[in-house]
């Protein structure tokens, strides 16, 4: 999905689709960078998902930790060299990027709100990269990256709520942990909140945003909802664990709402 909202974000700042070179070297510069830090934090993360989730590929003995340091450098080395034959600045973008999320893996996660803004900061920056990839970055692209960095920071702490066994002993300092699950998913459920709110500003900052934006925006905006009112109503480590995936799905159905707003109307 990260790699479609480079995707998306390259077709917003041109108004038409990019060319194949931007199109495909912008997906897997995105696609490969989350792989490879991914991979990094499953290795940061081993001693905590021994306790949270056993059956992952380094605690179930599925992969060594040596395995998944080859594969992390790989993908992130290749991620890089995608991102330079798209030019310096790209180059220096995913570079931060991943600079960024190695802080995170080993020092920023103990945080706890500060290491989620940095990860939901990666997760929106494809709306920004996208727009440089083609030189052109529309106003709209940067209120579509707030609205992706305020739903996923809302997706990061309610996970917490998940992880509090693991994060505890490990000294993880999630909002679930240091204020308990329920004040996690009442944070959480403001971040969705002022993200649906703001989702309807997009026409007033960016006047070529297309009607077709709605469709998709508002049955994630009442997705979103949903997942507020579940959570907010049962804060435990079994709803977080199924609203994880589902939240996913009203980000994919926000991200088809950005591309047919973003797109001129033929």
């Amino acid at each position: 999905m990260i790699g479609l909202a480079v995707l998306v974000a390259e077709t917003i700042g041109l108004g038409s689709l990019p060319s194949p070179i931007d199109a495909i070297f912008g997906f897997l510069t995105a696609f490969l960078l989350l792989a490879g830090t991914m991979v990094f934090n499953d290795i940061q993360d081993v001693q905590v998902d021994r306790v949270n989730s056993p059956d992952r590929p380094i605690p179930s003995g599925n992969i060594t930790i040596r395995q998944a340091y080859v594969l992390s450098i790989v993908f992130s080395g290749l991620a890089l060299i995608s991102s330079l034959v798209l030019g310096v600045l790209t180059f220096l973008t995913a570079l931060a990027a991943l600079a960024l999320m190695v802080y995170y893996n080993t020092r920023g996660k103990k945080t706890g709100l500060l290491g989620n803004a940095v990860v939901s900061f990666n997760v929106a920056l494809p709306f920004f990269f996208g727009g440089l990839a083609v030189n052109s970055l529309r106003p709209l692209l940067f209120i579509f990256f707030l609205l992706a960095f305020l739903a996923n920071t809302a997706r990061e702490v309610a996970k917490g709520i998940a992880d509090v066994p693991g994060d505890g002993s490990k000294g993880i300092m999630t909002i679930a942990v240091t204020q308990g699950p329920k004040r996690a998913a009442e944070l959480a459920a403001s971040f969705f909140a002022i993200a649906v709110l703001l989702s309807f500003l997009a026409p007033v900052f960016d006047q070529k945003v297309s009607l077709f934006y709605y469709p998709g925006v508002v049955v994630a905006d009442l997705g979103f909802s949903y997942s507020s009112f579940r959570l907010i109503r049962d804060p435990t480590p079994a709803t977080v664990r199924n609203l994880k995936t589902q939240v996913l799905g009203w980000m994919l159905l926000g991200l088809v709402g950005f591309f047919m707003g973003g797109i001129p109307v033929l």
